[in-house]
């Protein structure tokens, strides 16, 4: 039977786009030619990793690859902002280890338990508003919302050894550890000279708090 056991996921992240500002002019009874009034497109939201010690291993993370969150709506009229988007949490066991996956480098560990931003939602578009100058009074556009930022990252669940096998050679730690789990340790008839060191074979289990 495969273990249920998962120590190491690779997953994609997108945090999400800004929204882009709006092109509005203000419309009023007995005003024939109000002025630019487009409001500001909200922020794409985060993508956030947070430590949950009720989790013991990344096996989530087989099923599920890509996380993505919220983009910022569009502004509006009447100097109305577009709403933030909604930020995505990501619940990882304490001890995972956030790596780029392409260069390899840490980017975080999360074995504090505070929260990480691993990537920040783009930033809203400005509004006609902000574009009325004396010489320019009816700016018809606005700035779109930019991208948030994407990372192709690896996680990693560090680990320690929770259970030992401490003995002389001969006394059957290695058969012991190959009978219990799927490690091939080499087995052979050692010779035992005077005053020989105690060896040890270490069984690995999951990550604890550090």
């Amino acid at each position: 039977m495969a273990s249920s056991f998962v120590d190491k996921a690779r997953i994609s992240i997108h945090a999400g786009k800004g929204g882009d500002g709006a092109v509005a002019f203000h419309r009023e009874k007995y005003i024939a030619a109000g002025g630019p009034d487009g409001g500001d497109g909200g922020r794409g939201g985060n993508i956030v990793f947070r430590v949950d010690d009720n989790m013991s291993t990344l096996m989530d993370f087989r099923y599920k690859r890509k996380y993505v969150a919220g983009n910022g709506a569009n502004g509006q009229g009447k100097r109305c902002y577009g709403k933030d988007g909604e930020s995505l949490i990501i619940k990882v066991p304490r001890g995972t280890v956030i790596r780029d996956t392409q260069t390899g480098a840490v980017m975080y560990d999360m074995s504090t338990g505070e929260d990480w931003i691993a990537a920040k939602g783009g930033r809203g578009g400005w509004g006609n508003m902000h574009f009325a100058t004396p010489t320019r009074q009816v700016p018809r556009f606005a700035k779109p919302g930019l991208p948030g930022e994407s990372h192709d990252i690896t996680l990693e669940l560090k680990l320690l050894a929770d259970v030992g096998l401490v003995g002389f050679p001969n006394v059957g730690k290695s058969t012991l550890l190959s009978v219990l789990s799927k490690a091939h340790p080499k087995i052979a008839n050692y010779h035992l000279p005077p005053c020989s060191p105690i060896w040890a074979w270490s069984m690995w289990t999951r990550a604890p708090p550090s």
